[in-house]
């Protein structure tokens, strides 16, 4: 690259957690950046409701590997707990099922065997190996390959043999089955895939480095909720010097060649503004809506979206937020409810028609870490069941929502007694929700499902390989969903943005800036 004069500027579309993650990594970095978002709130996913009192997360509300999020702080020369705090959850989840059996996962190491020998002692020591398995995979999936990008097939190549010592190609579940012969420990150790759209039949076993990644770090919530987190990140990002606009949709980006120092100029236009250029642009948009919606006026995107459309894409979500006017003391703050079938309803949720007449159900409690979240002597939840995605099963949403809700009340009130007679306010999120206020492709809860076949090079590239200055954050690009994941995309692909522009380093952390200890296992 040429001498510049004018520091380069970037449009990030799109303010969740992968968007903002690069937004800040950018500005500290140099870069003049404007972050695009469509709706009237910072967040994306971690979009935030207020009703009648209450404080709804509408997304994310697992908080792990907070070092990721320490990182964006220290690299901007601040301190995260001059922004946020996190604080941390206990027990990490407990797990219930219909025949009133209950395992809280937690990291107290001698209560988790304590639970597991009650269930079957030979169990104990398959739980140790299992823990030193996905501590290997986590030191090598994670620390080694989860900011790094995978732009050339040479570069998969290079650490293919770690995959096949780890047998990636094993499923997550067939691999705890390996380790584990009690049918609910199998299910308690394996439906981490789920949490970032994979189906624990299919999905790699790399994804159990996340037992050991929540085993070594915690589980955590930020104070005020999710929505509190991303409101850390935005004042940081502004303290930077970015520049937020909201309620300011992308309508279309256009590409125009240039000459000097740029490969191309990227003309972004809104209702606001039109043909707007930027030297560079980072979509943290669904990547199927970045190529058919963003770009779908020039030819080179063409391509990857009929890429997009030939691969499999994750379950779709819908989510119950609701307000009770009392208290349920014994409930976690996480809480996964089993339904009678396993292994048969994941096949259906991910390969069905139709949505299933049973499911396994996530209950988030905030308000059991978090009161300030709900009325005094009140309690504040979301319920959501993992469903088929559009292009699965065209489900009129609009019509069946107010009955599933009810079904998903009525089975909670095993857990909750009386519910229905308590809720006071409630809003419900289905996969039509997903599709045209998320523009999520098919109404995708996680974007690309995370199978070997798509994780890694297979998956959508940090950088386009067409369209010169176009680059990808995000669940649908390396390494894939999930809190951690989205922000080490940023971190990726902020590292070859880097390298394309030969940008200084990122400011040094002031001194004595304190680092969060590992916790010991």
């Amino acid at each position: 690259m040429s001498e510049r004069t004018q520091p380069y500027r970037a449009a990030i579309v799109g303010s969740g957690f992968g968007g903002l993650a690069a937004a800040i990594r950018l500005q500290a970095s140099g870069v003049n950046t404007v972050l695009f978002e469509a709706r009237d709130k910072p967040g994306g996913r971690a979009y935030v409701y207020e009703q009648d009192g209450f404080t709804f997360d509408a997304g994310p509300t697992v908080i792990t590997a907070p070092n990721a999020l320490e990182e964006l702080f220290t690299q901007a020369g601040r301190r995260m707990e001059d922004y946020v705090e996190l604080l941390p959850v206990k027990p990490f989840y407990r797990l219930l099922w219909e025949d009133g059996d209950r395992f809280d996962y937690d990291n107290d190491v001698e209560a988790l065997e304590r639970q597991i020998a009650a269930r079957n002692p030979d169990d104990v020591e398959g739980y140790r190996r299992f823990l030193e398995y996905s501590k290997s995979v986590f030191e090598v999936g994670y620390e080694g390959l989860a900011d790094a990008p995978f732009l050339r097939f040479r570069d998969m190549m290079k650490v293919a043999p770690s995959l096949m010592k780890f047998r990636a190609d094993r499923p997550v579940y067939k691999t705890v089955s390996r380790f584990l012969k009690d049918p609910k420990l199998r299910e308690a150790f394996s439906f981490h895939a789920l949490l970032v759209g994979g189906n624990p039949f299919e999905t790699s076993s790399i994804y159990t480095l996340i037992h050991y990644l929540e085993r070594r770090w915690g589980v955590f919530f930020p104070r005020g909720g999710t929505g509190a987190l991303v409101q850390g990140l935005v004042r940081l990002y502004e303290d930077l010097g970015g520049e937020l606009r909201l309620s300011s949709a992308v309508q279309s980006i256009a590409v125009e060649p240039a000459t000097g120092a740029t490969e191309a100029v990227h003309r972004v236009t809104t209702a606001q503004r039109s043909g707007e250029p930027f030297d560079l642009v980072v979509s943290n948009a669904d990547v199927h809506s970045t190529y058919a919606r963003l770009y779908g006026d020039e030819p080179r995107a063409k391509p990857m979206r009929k890429k997009l459309e030939r691969m499999d894409w994750s379950m779709s979500l819908f989510v119950l937020y609701f307000g009770t006017d009392r208290t349920y003391e014994d409930v976690a703050h996480h809480t996964v409810l089993f339904g009678p079938r396993y292994k048969g309803l994941l096949h259906d949720v991910f390969h069905g028609d139709e949505v299933p007449e049973d499911f396994s159900l996530y209950l988030h409690a905030p308000t059991r870490t978090d009161p300030s979240l709900a009325p005094a002597g009140c309690e504040g939840f979301y319920v959501l069941s993992p469903v088929p995605h559009l292009g699965k099963a065209r489900v009129d949403w609009e019509q069946y929502a107010p009955q599933y809700a009810d079904k998903l009340l009525a089975s909670l009130e095993t857990t909750l007694p009386d519910l229905r007679k308590h809720i006071i306010t409630q809003k419900m999120f289905t996969p039509l929700d997903f599709e045209s206020e998320l523009a999520a492709y098919q109404g995708s809860a996680f974007s690309v499902s995370p199978k070997l076949t798509q994780s890694a090079w297979f998956r959508p590239h940090n950088k386009d390989a067409r369209i010169p200055g176009l680059y990808i954050v995000g669940a649908g690009t390396h390494p894939g969903a999930g809190v951690p994941g989205v922000v080490n995309t940023a971190k990726a692909t902020v590292r070859v943005i880097a390298g394309d522009l030969d940008l200084p380093a990122a400011p040094v952390p002031p001194a004595g800036t304190p680092q969060r200890e590992a916790v010991s296992v």
